[in-house]
Order: C-alpha cells, then structure tokens, then sequence
C-alpha cells in the first residue's frame, strides 16, 4: 500500500520511513511532483496537519497522511509551540530559533516542556487525527549532533541525554512522532484487515 506523507521535510521522512513497517510505502510530496509549499496559516498544531492532509487528499485523491508537531516550554506558556519551525522568523533557522528560546527562558528555572507530534490522516474514504508527545525539560547548553530542530536542547523525561544524543534507534523508542506513528501503523493494519 502506497500512502502519501504531505511534506518536503527530509528528516521527517527519513524518521517515519524508519518507524513504519515496510509493508507500506511512504511516498513525499516530491514523489508525486508537487513542490508547492502547503502554506501553515493554522493556530494550532491539528489545524496545519489537517491543511497539509486536506490539500493532497484534495488535489491528487490520493491516501495520505501529515504531521505538525511542536515544542510547548511551559515558562513560555506553550510557546514556541505551532510556530517551532519559524519561531524566530520565516527563515526556519535552527540555530536562531534555539538561541531565542534560551533569551526568552533568560535561565528560568522552570524548564518543563513537551515535544507534540499531531497526524492528519486521510485514509481509504476515512480520516483520522492522533497524536502523541514525549515530556522533558530544555537545557541551556546544545549537546548531541543527532536529530534534528530541537533535538540538542531537549532532555526527555527519565534520561540524561538530549534526543541529539541518544541515537536514531533509541529516540524512536520514545519521540513524539514515535508515539504518533505507532497508532498511525495501527490504523493502517486494521485498514488492511478490512480490505481483505
């Protein structure tokens, strides 16, 4: 079964290819040639997954699915939230959003924050919208090359390395699009059930 992952994001891709079983395959936006930029004009995270998802379903007919996921510091009060990947600017730089992160917590002692990863699901005439998060707290130091985003600065609940330093195999143990993706597989699998 083909289905489509509405995004040009690599690293998302990459992350989902190697949670899915391989039964299915996970097709880009780019494997359908479609380099539009699905603009992101919701205010939360479901809101944008469901564009993405709607926009590919819509336009192609095609099953698909799309992710929106976020960082929600608890000091920031859920920020940066919806605006992760452009909390410093449209830009999307990584660096700059991480630095405007620690300005803003300015050493805060209350580090609490959450890492969400929400699915859109379009899927054999039926949709579906999940979700699943990891908890954590964010240091004020960058450690770790793994991952991607926030990866460096994010130290999930129960360990002492940042997801930039546990490793692939172990951050998607615990991930919030890990978390995502293990009901998402589950849809698929009872979907398969009822085709046959």
């Amino acid at each position: 079964m083909k289905i489509i992952f509405a995004t040009q994001n690599q690293n998302k891709l990459i992350e989902i290819k190697n949670l899915i079983s391989s039964s299915y395959s996970i097709l880009s936006l780019n494997d359908i040639n479609c380099k539009k930029e699905i603009e992101e004009i919701g205010l939360t995270l479901e809101a944008n997954a469901k564009i993405k998802a709607d926009f590919v379903r819509f336009k192609y007919g095609l099953n698909c699915f799309s992710d929106d996921s976020g960082l929600e510091i608890d000091a920031l009060n859920g920020a940066p939230g919806v605006l992760s990947a452009r909390y410093s600017g449209p830009e999307k730089d990584n660096e700059a959003n991480i630095r405007k992160i620690w300005s803003e917590l300015n050493g805060n002692s209350n580090t609490k924050a959450r890492f969400r990863s929400v699915f859109f699901i379009h899927l054999n005439n039926k949709k579906y919208c999940i979700e699943g998060q990891v908890e954590g707290n964010i240091i004020f130091e960058k450690r770790g090359t793994g991952g991607f985003g926030y990866d460096p600065i994010f130290i999930p609940k129960g360990y002492n390395k940042t997801l930039a330093e546990l490793g692939p195999i172990e951050k998607n143990k615990i991930s919030h699009r890990a978390q995502a993706t293990k009901q998402f597989q589950k849809i698929l699998n009872d979907n398969i059930k009822n085709i046959y």
